[in-house]
């Protein structure tokens, strides 16, 4: 397990927890391609304000994407 300072403390970083956090990434990118599927069929419909709401659940999931991507970032390259 490689080992490096970060903030002046020894941080361990985990090769599991590596992979488990680029598994929930890959997990997210796949839940966004299917919201947003969905949010499509239904954007110039009557029942468009489902299209709004899941757009709006497309954004959430991309913003935990990107703070996944953070985290991996961090744990690859020492700061």
């Amino acid at each position: 397990m490689p080992a490096f300072r970060a903030g002046g403390r020894l941080r361990r970083v985990s090769s599991s927890d590596h992979a488990e956090l680029a598994t929930l990434r890959s997990q997210l990118e796949e839940l966004t391609q299917r919201v947003v599927a969905v949010a499509a069929r239904y954007q110039d419909t009557s029942d468009s304000a489902i299209a709004g709401d899941l757009y709006a659940a497309e954004r959430s999931l991309f913003g935990a994407r990107r703070a996944l991507e953070r985290a991996i970032t961090a744990l690859e390259e020492p700061s």
